[in-house]
């Protein structure tokens, strides 16, 4: 009994040790190189290139004051329809009290003025009427009490300036009523009443009232790398998508290229702008997102494989054709002459006929 045990166990052992082996000896075993099959194709081929930028107004105006104040009222707000000269805001004057007071002392100066020459004036026409004096002298009198009165009126208008901002003599040119200076849609009104506004001169920009833009010309504003900018040439169609509308691509033309680049990250980077032609059933606004694709190349019906079945060695570029697949793939080489490419197809000039297969991608399979 003993025995019999004995076998048994020793049985065991050596099935153990065989199973062992054979598995071993078949993970040990090379798999089958099988390759995905690629064939020559006729297709239409192009590269393009993909900028980044925004939509926005062709003309986009900042409307400014010309004195410096207070925000008394507000007659606009953003997303209203605004005329050229029609009114946006106006302007309380806070005046300086120097230029004030110098103002009121020229009104008061010339009152004294006036006064006196129409005293001289009185008696010069009664020495006139009595022929006393020349009609000369008359004249000048009159001319010196007409001078008179001018200098108070321009005193007074001088006053009122300065005082309210208004001229009396030209009221509906005020510089108090901040008007637009075209026609458009107000984009953003950044100031509130109350708010100190300044005007705009040499020496500093200016308080901004609003933002008008004409949103029935819209372009697309971007930058193409230095790499690309010398392939691509003002007419250029241009397809734009939109990010914030769904499904939505307007056709555009390239009409500027910015002859002085800009450094950005590292790479120099050159301003675009082309004009887009928007259907009048869609509305955009003004810094919408969008992507400007450019062709750059273009191949019609030209014989093409993946850019995957490609091999490169030194200065060679070549593939394999298949030239049996029972019972198993075999390859032969094939240098090829290659063109345009269009990131997955590429272009072959020669070497290749329509209808050949080549290998593609490895792929394992292990033998049954």
């Amino acid at each position: 009994m003993k025995k019999f045990f004995k076998w048994v166990f020793m049985a065991a052992i050596a099935a153990v040790f065989i199973g062992t082996f054979v598995f071993l000896y078949k993970k040990s075993q090379p798999k089958e190189e099988v390759y995905e099959i690629c064939t020559a194709e006729l297709k239409d081929l192009e590269k393009s290139t993909v900028v980044t930028g925004k939509i926005v107004p062709r003309d986009e105006v900042y409307i400014k004051p010309q004195i410096s104040g207070i925000i008394s009222e507000l007659y606009k707000e953003a997303g209203q329809m605004v005329k050229k000269d029609e009114v946006i805001a106006k302007v309380k004057v806070i005046p300086d009290m120097g230029s004030l007071s110098s103002a009121e002392n020229r009104v008061r100066l010339a009152e004294i003025k006036l006064n006196q020459a129409k005293t001289d004036f009185d008696r010069m026409e009664r020495l006139y009427n009595d022929k006393v004096v020349s009609a000369e002298d008359y004249e000048k009198s009159l001319v010196t009490l007409n001078q008179a009165k001018e200098e108070l009126s321009n005193s007074r208008d001088a006053l009122n300036i300065v005082r309210d901002g208004v001229s009396l003599s030209h009221a509906k040119m005020s510089t108090t009523l901040i008007r637009s200076t075209i026609d458009g849609l107000i984009l953003d009104v950044p100031v509130k009443v109350g708010n100190s506004v300044i005007l705009s001169n040499s020496f500093n920009d200016g308080t901004t009232i609003a933002t008008v833009a004409d949103m029935t010309s819209l372009i697309f504003r971007g930058n193409v790398d230095e790499t690309e900018v010398g392939r691509i040439v003002e007419g250029m169609p241009v397809t734009i998508t939109v990010g914030a509308v769904q499904d939505l691509k307007l056709n555009a033309v390239l009409e500027y290229i910015s002859p002085k680049g800009v450094e950005s990250n590292g790479a120099n980077q050159f301003e675009i702008k082309a004009a887009l032609m928007i259907p009048d059933s869609i509305s955009l606004r003004s810094g919408y997102g969008a992507n400007a694709e450019i062709v750059l190349e273009r191949a019609f019906k030209t014989i093409s494989v993946p850019e995957a079945a490609l091999q490169f060695s030194g200065d060679s570029t070549f593939v394999y054709l298949l030239t049996d697949s029972v019972p198993k793939q075999v390859f032969q080489r094939q240098n090829v002459e290659t063109g345009l490419s269009d990131g997955i197809n590429i272009e072959v000039k020669k070497g290749l006929k329509v209808g050949q297969k080549v290998r593609g991608i490895l792929k394992q399979e292990e033998k049954s």
